[in-house]
């Protein structure tokens, strides 16, 4: 058993995976080893759903693991939550006996080039989803647009040649949310409607926040559609996503009645987890 960590600014989402049983024998060059044992390079089966802890409680994550009943050789993170954190997690696991090793960023993981100015200020959890969203495609693949609401929402570009050109980072809905009721003296913590044309503030803030995610997607899209020259694909996740979900629909079907294309926001639960989980497969995950 290989668990998988996404350690993000306010959750600890946790998936793992069962290595099937190898013909091999340990020491064989067709079967990889984890600590040791012998394990195969295709997972046998995913968490049916991941679990999710606040990240800010120290104790969620080693009380669970408390109650397993497989105990996990390996666990293969990344973590954006700071090196407190992820000292924290490193100690619950290796109380159950489970060493870690944390994915960062660099030039090329896998066939995924990155294309940041310094490949490592790209942050783990951005290039381990796109190699999520890469794992379900086939070689000959168009271009594609990653949008992940989070705390900060990103919207990151992967062309055809497997290369990540760039994206974008910016406050997630609901930090939008709460920074205007911090930060201002009479905005309150809103929960209206999305409307066009917004008739008290709970509205204004609504629909604010839902037009500045939505048009960030669009733009991202369209640029990704004229940098190739072909249509992009695009895929959503994150736990904000619902909130901005129709106006983000919305503005899509607009843009496509204009451009003769409309793409379709295709959500997936949790691409880190399946970057994870394709990084896990391979014959030594912790040289990676």
């Amino acid at each position: 058993m290989i668990l998988l960590i996404d350690s993000g600014n306010s959750r600890l989402k946790v998936g793992w995976l069962h290595m099937s049983p190898t013909a091999g024998k340990p020491g064989d060059a067709k079967s990889p080893s984890i600590n040791g044992v012998a394990s195969a390079a295709t997972p046998a089966a995913r968490e049916p759903a991941a679990v999710a802890f606040d990240n800010l409680d120290p104790h969620a994550l080693g009380d669970w693991l408390g109650t397993l009943t497989h105990k996990p050789a390996l666990a293969l993170g990344v973590n954006v939550a700071g090196g407190e954190r992820g000292a924290g997690i490193h100690d619950a696991l290796a109380r159950h006996g489970c060493p870690v090793h944390w994915i960062t960023s660099r030039a090329q993981l896998l066939h995924l080039k990155n294309g940041y100015t310094q490949p490592t200020q790209l942050g783990a959890d951005r290039l381990v989803s796109l190699l999520g969203v890469r794992s379900r495609l086939t070689p000959n693949h168009p271009p594609f647009v990653l949008a992940s609401f989070g705390t900060a929402t990103t919207i990151d570009t992967v062309g055809p040649d497997d290369i990540f050109i760039g994206g974008l980072i910016f406050p997630g809905p609901a930090l939008m949310r709460s920074s205007l009721a911090r930060g201002t003296a009479n905005l309150p913590l809103a929960e209206g409607s999305v409307t066009d044309f917004p008739v008290d503030t709970h509205q204004a803030i609504a629909s604010g926040i839902a037009a500045a995610q939505a048009g960030a997607v669009v733009r991202q899209w369209l640029a990704a559609c004229h940098h190739y020259g072909q249509p992009a694909d695009l895929y959503v996740a994150g736990g904000g996503w619902p909130e901005v979900q129709q106006e983000t629909e919305r503005l899509l079907a607009q843009t496509g009645n204009a451009t003769g294309s409309t793409p379709t926001p295709h959500y997936l639960d949790r691409p880190v987890l399946d970057g994870l989980a394709l990084l896990a497969s391979e014959p030594d995950p912790q040289s990676l």
